[in-house]
């Protein structure tokens, strides 16, 4: 099968999936307690006017018209509009993302960077002093909750020694970049660097750990095969063996857990978003959920749906270049 049908045929499928999270995002309304007239209406409302309120929000028709106009205006871009904000919820969303974006692909490059090699070099020099460094830091990455770590980051960084700042971010990585090429002023992307270490540090660390344990296993299984001896029988350099025969070997199931691991962190970084302060859309759902901002919600959470779904397609695909054994079909 080509890359062109391959893609097509996980793009049908990808669209049923997003169906899907449209459905369960949709229906998660009616299945919890408490409606958005009681946070648009006045404490004093008459039942007239809430009743107008509802009606108003669409509230008042079955919940099947109420599917199919969603489907609508889903279809032609719109998510709704979010009377508590008084702005359309798509603009909302949008918004927010590339803020989540970024912290989310920085963590990601933090982990790939550190964890990587970390987990060759323990497992090439297993039993040994770096093998117990790596896999000890590995334990306590994976042990160490994240909110607990942001916080003391932001206590020993931040308030101790005055290094970073601790939180917000008052220029994102689009606009700063524009400032570097257009009016060379490094500026922008000095401050971005600065807002966005820490969290990224704070969310990429479980991401980290977990890498490196993977690859260490990893390493390990490739390295007891035949194809090692034979390649080094050959004369190869070992650093040439390493690192272009056996961790590209090793790099399927790791692409794998970086494309999960990257939807999860755009979905998921709830926790190191609230601690900094940053403007993304982790923040943005807990907000809405406060207030029962339901265009919001569904919008982020569509958002996020096809994020995850857009990022395996990559990686499937990805798949027959790190290994030509692997067909697309």
């Amino acid at each position: 099968m080509s890359l062109y049908r391959f893609l097509l045929r996980r793009g049908a499928q990808g669209l049923f999936v997003i169906w899907g999270v449209v459905t369960l995002v949709f229906l998660l309304r009616f299945m919890t307690p408490g409606s958005p007239v009681d946070f648009v209406a006045p404490l004093d409302a008459s039942p007239e006017l809430r009743a107008q309120i509802a009606a108003n929000l669409g509230l008042d028709q079955p919940i099947y018209v109420q599917y199919v106009e969603y489907l609508v205006g889903l279809a032609h871009g719109d998510m709704g509009y979010s009377y508590l904000r008084g702005r359309p919820a798509s603009s909302i969303v949008f918004a927010r993302l590339p803020a989540t974006i970024e912290l989310a692909i920085v963590a990601t490059v933090v982990a790939i960077i550190i964890s990587i090699p970390l987990g060759v070099v323990s497992a090439t020099r297993r039993h040994k002093p770096a093998d117990y460094a790596a896999t000890g830091f590995s334990l306590v990455g994976i042990s160490t909750p994240n909110f607990w770590l942001g916080i003391m980051l932001i206590l020993l960084v931040s308030v101790s020694l005055g290094i970073l700042p601790t939180s917000r971010r008052p220029i994102g990585l689009l606009p700063a970049l524009e400032m570097l090429i257009f009016q060379l002023e490094v500026q922008g992307i000095r401050t971005w660097v600065a807002h966005i270490i820490l969290p990224a540090i704070t969310l990429g660390t479980y991401f980290t750990a977990m890498i490196v344990r993977l690859t260490r296993s990893g390493m390990l299984d490739e390295l007891g095969k035949p194809y090692v001896q034979a390649t080094r029988a050959k004369g190869l350099p070992e650093t040439l063996v390493r690192y272009k025969h056996v961790l590209r070997n090793t790099m399927i199931p790791i692409i794998t857990v970086l494309g999960l691991q990257l939807g999860s962190l755009i979905g998921g970084a709830v926790i190191t978003e609230f601690v900094f302060n940053w403007p993304g859309l982790g923040t943005l759902i807990i907000n809405a959920i406060d207030v029962r901002d339901w265009p919001i919600i569904q919008g982020a959470l569509i958002v996020i749906g096809i994020g995850f779904v857009v990022i395996n397609i990559g990686v499937d695909a990805l798949y027959t270049y790190l290994n030509p054994k692997v067909s697309y079909e």
